[in-house]
C-alpha cells in the first residue's frame, strides 16, 4: 500500500520499490481498498529485498517491526525510516471486520506517505 501511495504522490520525481523478506503476492484484500481509494495496485508484485541490493537508496522505509527485525542486512548509506503499522492480513472475524481492518491500515499508511512527501 505504500508503494502505492508514494507512486502516486512522488510521481516521477523518485524511483520508488517495495520489496520484503518474504514474497506470496499481493493480498487481494488490499488491492480492493487501494482501488476504493484511487490506487491501482493490481498489477503490483510482491519483491524480495534480494532484487534491490544494488540500487543506491536515499530512503529505506520499513512498514512493520517483523521487516526492521527480520531484514537481513542491507547495504546502504539511506536515511532509514520505520513506522510498525497494524498488519491487516492477521485480522480475523468476518470479511467486513477484516476490510474495515485494511482500510484502517490503508489510512494510516496514506497519512504516512503524505507527511514523508512534505517533509522531503
Amino acid at each position: 500500500m505504500a508503494e502505492g501511495y508514494l507512486r502516486d504522490l512522488l510521481e516521477d520525481n523518485y524511483g520508488v520499490y517495495s520489496a520484503g523478506i518474504e514474497t506470496h503476492g499481493v493480498n487481494p484484500r488490499a488491492i480492493k481498498v487501494m482501488q476504493m481509494d484511487g490506487i491501482d495496485l493490481a498489477k503490483h508484485t510482491s519483491n524480495h529485498i534480494d532484487e534491490y541490493q544494488k540500487i543506491k537508496f536515499d530512503y529505506i522505509l520499513t512498514v512493520c517491526d517483523h521487516a526492521k527485525e527480520k531484514c537481513p542486512y542491507f547495504p546502504s548509506n539511506a536515511k532509514r525510516l520505520h513506522f510498525n503499522f497494524p498488519d491487516p492480513a492477521k485480522a480475523t472475524g468476518t470479511e467486513e471486520e477484516i476490510i474495515t481492518s485494511f482500510i484502517k491500515t490503508r489510512d494510516l499508511i496514506k497519512n504516512y506517505c503524505n507527511n514523508f512527501k512534505n517533509d522531503l
